[in-house]
């Protein structure tokens, strides 16, 4: 298992070895023991959540504010997709600024998402399965979406028309944006 941190740090990109043969193939999808070993962090995760997108379907820019934010594993099963994290840790020296990551069943790359950041994909194929593992619980009441589209973020999400829910459309506009991540 390779595991890189991003240029944004609280980032990683983990590349799992795959051992194919004959049958198929075969892979770990998560080592607490390597994963602590390379990262430093010591995670607890306690809620495991999947979603299945049509192709062009965007969900985010998705987080939880204090104290009930989240730290997530994600990964495709099947399908394909681009995952954007935003960092919005307001001391952070990468405040406003993103990372982009191609997740794919065929690569079968995840991406770690530390808490501070918003989180969002779009599905480049239909039937897109997208899980991902949580450090805390979901918390409707302190959740928060960022405009997906806000110009002054300039996300490349590679298509043209997406499909968004209308919870999504109501995003906050960053620059009005008040982030409780120190």
């Amino acid at each position: 298992m390779v595991i890189t941190e991003s240029k944004i740090k609280g980032l990683y990109i983990i590349e799992p070895k795959v051992y194919e043969d004959a049958r198929g193939a075969f892979y770990e999808t998560f080592n607490e023991k390597i994963f602590k070993e390379k990262t430093g962090l010591d995670l607890n995760f306690c809620q495991d959540n999947e979603s299945i997108s049509k192709k062009n379907v965007l969900r985010g820019l998705h987080f939880q504010n204090p104290p009930f934010a989240q730290g997530k594993l994600v990964r495709v099963v099947s399908g394909r997709v681009i995952d954007i994290a935003l960092d919005i840790r307001r001391s952070s020296k990468t405040y406003g600024q993103y990372e982009s990551i191609e997740l794919s069943a065929d690569n079968k790359k995840q991406f770690w998402i530390s808490p501070g950041f918003a989180h969002g994909f779009v599905a480049l194929e239909d039937n897109s399965i997208f899980n991902y593992k949580c450090t805390n619980y979901y918390n409707p009441v302190s959740e928060a979406t960022i405009q997906w589209n806000d110009p002054s973020l300039n996300i490349d999400w590679q298509i043209n028309s997406p499909i968004i829910s209308e919870k999504d459309q109501k995003g906050i506009d960053f620059t009005t944006f008040v982030s409780e991540f120190e």
